[in-house]
C-alpha cells in the first residue's frame, strides 16, 4: 500500500498518513481508480481540531480489521474540509438532505463518478443508540453495490438533481429600513433572555448577528437592539467559552449557559470576535470589553501566529486524546499552584468547586463578575495559573494558513489596533497581509492554503477573495498604505470576473468558473460560522466603493447593492444566518460614512484621527494622510484648511464642510 497522504500540506491528512486504510487524497486519480475497480468511493471529511473526527479515527481508521473491509470494497478518500470547502459544501448538502442533519466527521458513499448515494456523520465501532456499527454499514453498502448498482446510481443522480434545483440564486428582495427593523424583531424573539445568545444548547457565538444589532443601535439608537448585545457579550466573556487565562474563544458551548466549551479554538471565530469586541468597547466603553480585545489579540499573536507571518487555522479540542485536559482545574490544583489563601480565592473567583462542572470533578474557569474587585491580585493569580498551565501537555495546532480566515484576522487586528492605539497589532496584520499576497497570490490568482511557507495547489474560493479583500481594506484604513487598497481591488475584480452566476446579477458561486468541476457547483449565501463568500464580497465592494478611485465607485456600489438585493429573503426568514448581510445593509443605510483626515504630518493629524476612530459607527471608513497622497483616492481633492489639518465627513455621496477641531468632528459624527 502506498502512503499517499504523507506529502499532504494538510495536518489533518497527515494525521491519517499512517492508518492501515489505503487513503487517497481527493483528485482525478482516485476517481479513476474507483472507475477501474468499479467500486464505490468512501469519502471521509473532517478537520484537525475536530474531537469526534479523532474518536472515529482511533476506533475505526486505526483498526486493522475495519481497514481491511474498507480497502477491499472501496476507494477511500480523505478530505480536509478547511482545505477543500467546495467538496465539503457539496457533500454536506447531500448529507443534510438525506439525514436532516450534518456535522463532522462526515461519511459519504459515492458512485465512481462522485455522486452520493448514502451519507452520514460519525459511526461507532459497535451498534449503539439505534446506529449500526461502521463495519456493519461498510458491509451493507458493499453488498448493495454488488447487487443493485444501477439503482444506487439512479438514486444518486436524483439527489444531485434535487440539490441543484434547490441551490439556485435567491430571488431579489430589497433590504430596506423596514427589513432591518424586522430582522431586529426576529432576533429579539429568538434571544435567550436568561443566559444570552440565541436558541438553546449547543450555543455558538452569534458574532455576526451581534455586529448587526450593534450597527443598528449606532444608526437608530434602538435600545431593543443593544440590550441582547450587551447581555450576550458579557455572558460569553465571563463564561467558559472564553479562555480566562490565555485569551481566545472556543468554538461553542455544549450547554446553554456558556459554561462548558467544546475546546477547539478556531482562527475565524477569534478574528470575528476580536473585531466585534473592539467596536463594542468603542460604543459602550465597558472595561471588561477592552480586556477581552487585548487578550484575544494577544492570543492570536502568541498561539496562532506562524513564523512566516500568517496565522494558523486552529488549536485542537483534545490534548493527548483527552478533551479539555489542558484547560480544566480542581480546587486542589489551584492550591498547588497558588497556595492555600490565593488558591481558595481563585476557586471562588473562577467558580471551581469540589464537584466540578466538567468530567472527573474538574471545572472550567468562569468569572463571577466582569471586574474583579482586587484587579492586581486577579492579574497576579491569572498569570501564575497560565504559567503553570503552560507546563501541561498542550493541544496540537493545525498550522496551515487559510486565506479567508487570515483575512478576518488581518481586518480585526487592523481595526482593534487603530481603536486601542496598538501599532504592534497593525504591524502584525501588515506582515500577514504581505505573506498572503506575496505567497498565496500565484500566477494572477489566489490560492487557499499554505503550510510552513509553502503554498498549496488548492484554488481560492469566493470567501478567500472576499474575506482577504475585507481585511486589506481595513489595513489600508489603519495604515494609509496604497498597496493594501490596490491589492484589495485586484481581488475584488477577480471575484467579479470569475464567480458571478450568469444571468443572475448579484448572485455568486462559491467556486470560480475555471475551478475543478464537481458533481454540483456550490453556491451558499448563508452566514454560518464565518461570513458567506457572497456577503463578504458585498461588504468589501461597499467599502471599496468609497475608498477606490472614481472609475470604481459606481460599479462597486452597484455590485454591492445587487448582492444585497439577493439577501432579502434570507434576512427576513433566517436573520441568524444572515448576520453579515444585515451588517452590510446597515453600513449601506448609513452612507457608508467616510472620513478623510489630511495634514502635513502625522502629528498634525493625530487629534482629528483619534476623534474619528473613536466616534465612527461600525462599517464606516476613515483614512489619514497627506492631501492628494498617491494611491489613496479618499484623500484626493481634500486640501488643508488655512494651512491646518482638516477632516472631511461624507455620507454616501453627500459631504459636510471640512473641520479643523476634534470637537467639531465629533459633533458632525454624532
Amino acid at each position: 500500500m502506498s502512503n499517499r497522504l504523507k506529502a499532504a500540506t494538510s495536518p489533518y491528512l497527515l494525521q491519517h498518513a499512517e492508518n492501515p486504510v489505503d487513503w487517497w487524497p481527493w483528485g482525478e486519480e482516485a476517481l479513476a481508480e474507483a472507475k477501474r475497480r468499479n467500486v464505490p468511493i468512501l469519502l471521509s471529511v473532517g478537520y484537525a481540531a475536530c474531537h469526534w473526527c479523532h474518536v472515529m479515527a482511533h476506533e475505526s481508521f486505526e483498526d486493522e480489521a475495519t481497514a481491511t473491509l474498507m480497502n477491499a470494497n472501496f476507494v477511500n478518500i480523505k478530505v480536509d474540509r478547511e482545505e477543500r470547502p467546495d467538496i465539503d459544501a457539496v457533500y454536506m448538502a447531500a448529507t443534510q438532505a438525506m439525514t436532516g442533519q450534518g456535522g463532522w466527521p462526515m461519511t459519504c458513499f459515492l458512485t465512481p463518478e462522485g455522486e452520493p448515494f448514502h451519507c452520514g456523520t460519525y459511526y461507532p465501532p459497535s451498534p449503539r443508540h439505534g446506529m449500526p456499527s461502521f463495519s456493519q454499514l461498510i458491509v451493507a453498502v458493499a453488498e448493495a453495490w454488488g447487487e443493485r448498482p444501477e439503482e444506487l446510481r439512479s438514486g444518486a443522480q436524483q439527489i444531485i438533481a434535487h440539490l441543484t434545483e434547490k441551490s439556485g440564486p435567491l430571488p431579489e428582495s430589497v433590504v430596506d429600513g423596514a427589513a432591518l427593523d424586522g430582522a431586529v424583531s426576529s432576533l429579539r424573539e429568538e434571544y435567550d433572555p436568561e443566559t444570552g445568545g440565541f436558541g438553546g444548547a449547543p450555543k455558538f457565538p452569534p458574532t455576526m448577528a451581534l455586529t448587526f444589532l450593534l450597527r443598528h443601535y449606532e444608526r437608530t439608537g434602538s435600545e431593543d437592539a443593544l440590550a441582547p448585545v450587551k447581555h450576550t457579550a458579557e455572558a460569553m466573556a465571563l463564561g467558559g467559552l472564553d479562555d480566562q487565562l490565555g485569551g481566545g474563544f472556543a468554538r461553542y458551548s455544549v450547554d446553554a449557559r456558556w459554561e462548558v466549551p467544546h475546546f477547539e479554538k478556531m482562527l475565524y471565530d477569534n478574528g470575528l470576535l476580536l473585531r466585534f469586541y473592539a467596536q463594542f468597547h468603542g460604543v459602550t466603553g465597558l472595561g471588561y470589553a477592552r480586556r477581552i480585545v487585548e487578550e484575544t489579540a494577544e492570543f492570536l499573536l502568541r498561539d496562532l501566529g506562524t513564523a512566516e507571518g500568517g496565522f494558523a487555522a486552529s488549536l485542537d479540542a483534545d490534548t493527548d486524546g483527552v478533551e479539555g485536559l489542558t484547560y480544566v482545574w480542581t480546587p486542589a490544583q489551584l492550591v498547588e499552584v497558588l497556595g492555600e489563601e490565593d488558591g481558595a480565592w481563585a476557586a471562588g473567583l473562577f467558580q471551581v468547586t469540589e464537584r466540578g462542572n466538567f468530567e472527573h470533578g474538574a471545572s472550567t474557569l468562569r468569572l463571577r463578575e466582569p471586574h474583579p474587585e482586587d484587579a492586581e491580585r486577579y492579574e497576579r493569580v491569572r498569570r501564575a495559573l497560565l504559567t503553570a498551565r503552560d507546563g501541561r501537555p498542550q493541544p496540537a495546532r493545525d498550522d496551515k494558513v487559510i486565506a479567508a480566515w487570515n483575512g478576518l484576522a488581518i481586518g480585526a487586528l487592523a481595526k482593534a489596533g487603530a481603536r486601542l492605539g496598538r501599532p504592534q497589532w497593525i504591524d502584525a496584520a501588515a506582515r500577514a497581509a504581505a505573506f498572503l499576497m506575496d505567497n498565496h497570490f500565484v500566477d494572477g490568482r489566489l490560492r487557499r492554503t499554505s503550510r510552513d511557507g509553502v503554498v498549496g495547489t488548492t484554488a481560492g474560493v469566493l470567501e478567500d477573495y472576499s474575506c482577504l479583500a475585507e481585511g486589506l481594506l481595513e489595513l489600508h484604513q489603519a495604515t494609509g498604505e496604497p498597496r493594501w487598497l490596490a491589492d484589495a481591488i485586484t481581488l475584488l475584480d477577480l471575484a467579479l470576473a470569475h464567480f458571478g452566476i450568469p444571468d443572475s446579477p448579484g448572485a455568486y458561486y462559491d467556486t470560480a468558473d475555471d475551478a475543478e468541476v464537481l458533481v454540483q457547483r456550490p453556491s451558499d449565501p448563508t452566514d454560518n460560522a464565518s461570513p458567506s463568500g457572497a456577503s463578504a464580497l458585498a461588504n468589501a465592494l461597499l467599502t471599496a466603493s468609497v475608498l477606490a478611485g472614481h472609475d470604481k465607485v459606481g460599479s462597486y456600489r452597484e455590485a454591492a447593492e445587487r448582492a444585497l438585493a439577493r439577501s432579502g429573503r434570507l434576512a427576513a426568514h433566517a436573520p441568524r444566518f444572515a448576520g453579515h448581510w444585515l451588517s452590510v445593509a446597515e453600513a449601506a443605510a448609513a452612507g457608508p460614512v467616510q472620513v478623510a483626515v489630511v495634514g502635513p504630518d502625522a502629528a498634525s493629524r493625530e487629534d482629528l484621527l483619534a476623534a474619528a476612530v473613536a466616534s465612527l459607527p461600525d462599517g464606516a471608513v476613515v483614512v489619514s494622510g497627506n492631501p492628494d497622497a498617491d494611491g489613496v483616492p479618499l484623500l484626493a481633492d481634500r486640501p488643508l484648511v488655512e494651512g491646518a489639518a482638516a477632516a472631511y465627513v461624507c455620507r454616501g455621496y453627500v459631504c459636510e464642510r471640512p473641520v479643523t477641531q476634534a470637537e467639531e468632528l465629533r459633533a458632525q459624527l454624532g
